[in-house]
C-alpha cells in the first residue's frame, strides 16, 4: 500500500476527512457507487473520483460489479476490502475459552472452544487462548491481524484493558491482558467485559445503529450490557451493568464476592445449583437427583429439567426469574430501553423463565418506560460473543481511531495509542 505525501499521519485536512468518510460510506454500505457518494457527501464528481482513487491505491477499497442503471451507463460499485486482514476475538468465560477469527467486515471465518477454569489465572489462561488462536490461524491465509478483542467475565477498566477486582477471577485484579496479545500479534488490543461483547453482537445482528438495548446475561454469574443510541455505556470505571452484585432485599445468602445478599447469590447459575442440591438432599423429588448426588449438577441440567416439567427445577427457575425481573425493572425505569435480551445458560429454560421476568418487569416499571418495550431471549448462538467482539473492533478501528492510522494502510498499537 502506498500513501500520498498529503495524507501523512496527523494531517486532519478537509481532504483527509472526506477520504475517511468515503471509505466508511462504502464499508457500511451507505453509498457504494461514485454517484451515490457524491449525493451523500455533496462533493463534486472530480473530487469524488480523486478520493476514491486514493482509497483504492491505499488498499481500503476495490472495484465491484456494475450497479443498477438509472437511465444511462450503469455505475461501477465499490467494495470495502474486508479480506485484507483479520480480527481475532478471545471470549473468556468462567469455565471456557472461545476464540474466533473474522474478516474486517465481521464475517466469522472460523472458531473453536475448550473447557477452562478462569481461576487458573491470567498467565496460563492467556497462554492457552493464544495457543488456540495460533492453531486456528493455520487454516487461513497469512494475513496481518488488524485487531484483537478479549472478553472477560468481570469488570474491566476499558481504558487500560485491566480487570478490576473481578469476583470470580482470583489473581486477575490489575492483570496486564493487553500487552501479551500486542506482542504476539503486533496489533491493537481492546479488552472488555464479556456481556458488552454480547450487547455488541446483538447490535450487529439487528443492524440497529441507534439501538437502546439491555443485554442481561444469566449464567454462572449475572451481568448486563447497556447500549444507548448504539453506544456501549461502560461508566466511569467500567463497572456499569454489573447488576450481579446489587443487593436483594431480605436475602442473607453469601456471594462469591464476599458480600451478603447479592443478586448473583440468589439468581445466578451457581446459586440455583446450590439450592437444587440442598432441596434434593432434604428429600425433594426430582429428575435431577442422580446428577445432584454425584455432585455433577449444572445450570444446564436445571434448565433442561425445567423445560421437561420437573417441579423442583421449574420452581427454582421461576424464583430466579422473579428476582431478576425486579432488578431489570429498576434498569427499565432508569434506562428506558427499547429491547431487553435475556441470554446466558438460563435462556435455555425458555418461557418458563421469560414469562416470569416479563410479568415482574411490567408490574414494577413505569407505563411509559414499558410502552414500546420488547423482552426476548437471545438467539443462543455460541458465536455471538465472537460476532460482538468483531463489532467492537470495527467500531474502534473505523469510527474512533481511523484518523490516527489510516495513512499507514493498517492499524498498529503505536498509532492507536498516539
Amino acid at each position: 500500500m502506498s500513501t500520498d505525501s498529503t495524507l501523512r499521519f496527523g494531517a486532519q485536512t478537509d481532504e483527509v476527512t472526506s477520504l475517511l468518510r468515503i471509505v466508511n460510506l462504502v464499508r457500511t454500505g451507505e453509498a457504494t457507487t461514485r454517484p451515490e457518494i457524491g449525493r451523500v457527501t455533496g462533493l463534486g464528481r472530480g473530487v469524488v473520483t480523486q478520493r476514491v482513487d486514493q482509497a483504492i491505491q491505499m488498499g481500503f477499497l476495490g472495484e465491484g460489479d456494475f450497479g443498477a442503471s438509472s437511465g444511462g451507463r450503469a455505475p461501477r460499485t465499490l467494495r470495502f476490502r474486508a479480506e485484507q486482514g483479520h480480527i481475532i476475538v478471545c471470549a473468556l468465560g468462567a469455565a471456557h475459552i472461545r476464540v474466533g477469527v473474522t474478516a474486517l467486515d465481521g464475517d466469522i471465518l472460523g472458531h473453536t472452544h475448550r473447557a477452562w477454569d478462569i481461576a487458573k489465572g491470567p498467565a496460563k489462561t492467556l497462554g492457552a487462548a493464544m495457543d488456540m488462536v495460533d492453531e486456528l490461524m493455520k487454516d487461513f491465509p497469512k494475513l496481518p491481524v488488524w485487531s484483537v478483542v478479549v472478553g472477560l467475565p468481570g469488570p474491566v477498566d476499558f481504558a487500560t484493558g485491566q480487570p478490576v477486582a473481578p469476583p470470580i477471577m482470583p489473581g486477575w485484579n490489575g492483570a496486564d491482558v493487553r500487552t501479551p496479545f500486542e506482542e504476539r500479534f503486533n496489533a491493537p488490543v481492546w479488552v472488555d467485559n464479556d456481556v458488552n461483547l454480547l450487547a455488541f453482537g446483538e447490535r450487529a445482528r439487528r443492524r440497529e445503529a441507534l439501538a437502546d438495548l439491555i443485554y442481561c446475561k444469566i449464567g454462572s454469574g449475572i451481568g448486563a450490557g447497556l447500549l444507548s443510541q448504539g453506544r456501549i455505556h461502560r461508566g466511569a470505571n467500567g463497572a456499569a451493568g454489573d447488576i450481579g452484585h446489587v443487593r436483594v432485599p431480605d436475602s442473607r445468602e453469601t456471594c462469591r464476592c464476599g458480600k451478603v445478599g447479592c443478586l448473583e447469590a440468589v439468581a445466578g447459575g451457581w446459586a440455583l445449583v446450590r439450592d437444587a442440591g440442598q432441596a434434593i438432599a432434604g428429600g425433594a423429588a426430582s429428575s435431577m437427583e442422580g446428577r445432584a448426588n454425584k455432585g455433577a449438577l449444572t445450570l444446564e441440567d436445571i434448565t433442561t429439567a425445567a423445560e421437561g416439567g420437573d417441579p423442583l427445577a421449574i420452581s427454582l427457575v421461576q424464583k430466579a426469574a422473579r428476582v431478576m425481573g425486579e432488578s431489570i425493572a429498576a434498569l427499565v425505569n432508569m434506562f428506558n430501553p427499547g429491547v431487553i435480551v435475556i441470554g446466558g445458560a438460563i435462556a435455555a429454560a425458555g418461557e418458563v423463565f421469560l414469562a416470569e421476568v416479563r410479568q415482574r418487569v411490567y408490574e414494577l416499571s413505569l407505563p411509559l418506560a414499558t410502552r414500546d418495550l420488547t423482552i426476548v431471549l437471545s438467539v443462543n448462538d455460541e458465536r455471538e460473543p465472537l460476532r460482538g467482539g468483531a463489532e467492537l473492533a470495527r467500531e474502534q478501528l473505523f469510527d474512533i481511531t481511523f484518523p490516527r492510522w489510516f495513512a499507514d494502510g493498517r492499524p498498529s498499537p503505536e498509532r492507536i495509542a498516539a
